[in-house]
């Protein structure tokens, strides 16, 4: 077990001109009209761009207040919630389809998603490596991108922001940032309802409602549950691998005694039990049709050849896995999607991720005050067949390889505008105190012994 503190402050202060760094930023998508219910902390020209109804005019709080896109210094792709919906994107994963410089990614498990942007990212299962591209949910920080890879509920808009982040948020973020906002409560009743079918047994069921409780608090409640069969076959263990089966549920309380104050209340619970994540073997027989990458492949894996014994500075293991029991005719099947797994070994991970956060926002005039406090847990187990063969050398077991991360956040932030409108100024402070617990049982398998020694007996001799 590894128990891992981390503590960060930080401050900053930031004064840009109002138009003097406008430039044409791109955007994906048209967000949705800001409500009645978040108004504050605009600026003139978003406040001016929302009664006028100009639907051109894209909001975003890239920069902790709500602005026109074309008036923000910073690189942004702005996706919308009704956009997200109709390419099927329901996580940040499926974002790639609709910002081109996004990659989302996951290997040996989803707790450590990787989310790269413009190809830089951090890579790895490494659970102690936070993500050079920081992901904020409702203005609360997400310590790991995989967190992110649960079901988003209703959206409002996704903001990707290219580019080094960190003197407006409480991250720095050396590559970019990936801003997800959610739709705030209605004081106008509401009731949505969404079914889906598809391919591998797919089932999504979404839905809400929301409504005003008084003159002065509104609720809203969403929920989304999803199961759906792995694309990988097990044959091996009668199962599939890489399905879905996920519950999702955030409610909220929106609390507007004036138009200076304004309260909001989040809280959300998401429970995954999926088998993740398989890999298959792509040999030369692929690598051929895709892009004759005939002189790098292996030439022991030629199609239908018997790999023989190697010369000494030859690479041995595949002979070592067929010796073993590794049928060496799976490795043949590109991608037919089917995975060599040993008999008995589990992908089964369980994830549960909670928490809470209270976003305060007041008026004072010439400025306005954002307080944001948040508490998370997240927990993921997940087991697997390390060797991805038919051999049994590595494993680990489900229900005791888990990371855990109770992470508490503080911001604060006074925004206001000066000389008639020409200067915005923001100062603000951020504080961060994150836990993370680490059990890890990757286990030997029961031909570890003579993997081990037939692979040191058929290696080179050092020259």
């Amino acid at each position: 077990m590894i128990r891992k503190s981390a503590w960060l402050l930080s401050a900053a202060l930031v004064a840009v001109p109002n138009a003097a760094f406008a430039q044409n930023n791109d955007a994906a998508v048209q967000p949705t009209q800001p409500s009645p219910t978040e108004q504050a902390g605009v600026t003139q020209q978003a406040q001016a761009a929302v009664q006028t109804g100009q639907e051109d005019q894209i909001i975003i709080t890239a920069q902790g207040r709500r602005q026109v896109l074309q008036d923000v210094p910073i690189a942004v792709t702005a996706v919308g919630g009704d956009e997200m919906k109709n390419s099927g994107a329901s996580d940040i994963r499926q974002l790639n389809q609709l910002a081109p410089s996004l990659l989302v990614s996951s290997t040996g498990t989803e707790a450590n998603g990787s989310a790269r942007i413009r190809g830089i990212g951090t890579v790895g299962d490494n659970p102690g490596l936070e993500s050079s591209v920081s992901v904020f949910i409702d203005g609360v920080y997400r310590s790991r991108s995989g967190i992110g890879l649960n079901e988003l509920g209703e959206i409002d808009r996704v903001e990707v922001l290219r580019g080094p982040q960190g003197t407006l948020f409480g991250r720095n973020s050396s590559a970019g940032l990936i801003n997800i906002i959610t739709k705030k409560p209605r004081f106008e009743p509401e009731i949505y309802g969404e079914a889906t079918i598809g391919n591998y047994n797919l089932k999504r069921l979404s839905g809400g409602v929301t409504g005003g409780l008084s003159d002065t608090v509104a609720a809203r409640l969403d929920a989304v549950w999803v199961k759906r069969d792995g694309f990988y076959d097990d044959p091996a263990n009668h199962t599939t691998v890489n399905n879905r089966n996920r519950f999702f549920t955030r409610g909220q309380l929106l609390f507007q005694p004036d138009d200076q104050l304004t309260v909001r209340l989040i809280g959300d619970y998401s429970w995954r039990k999926e088998r993740c994540c398989g890999a298959i073997y792509v040999d030369n027989s692929v690598n051929s049709n895709i892009g004759n990458l005939n002189e790098v492949a292996n030439p022991l894996l030629q199609p239908g050849a018997v790999p023989a014994r190697t010369n000494d500075s030859g690479n041995n293991i595949v002979n070592v896995l067929r010796d073993l029991g590794q049928n060496l005719n799976a490795l043949h099947q590109g991608y037919t999607r089917t995975l060599s797994v040993t008999p008995g070994r589990d992908y089964t991970g369980t994830t549960k991720d909670y928490g809470v956060s209270g976003e305060v926002n007041y008026d004072f005039g010439a400025a306005t005050l954002t307080s944001i406090s948040a508490y998370r847990h997240y927990k993921a187990d997940q087991g697997g067949d390390i060797d991805y063969s038919t051999v049994d050398i590595l494993y680990r077991d489900p229900g005791g390889a888990s990371r855990r991360f109770d992470t508490y956040t503080q911001e604060l932030r006074l925004n206001g505008n000066a000389f008639n409108n020409h200067l915005d100024w923001l100062v603000g402070a951020y504080y961060a105190n994150e836990d993370l617990v680490l059990h890890d049982n990757l286990k030997f398998g029961s031909q570890y012994g003579r993997f081990a020694m037939f692979s040191k007996s058929t290696m080179s001799p050092t020259r």
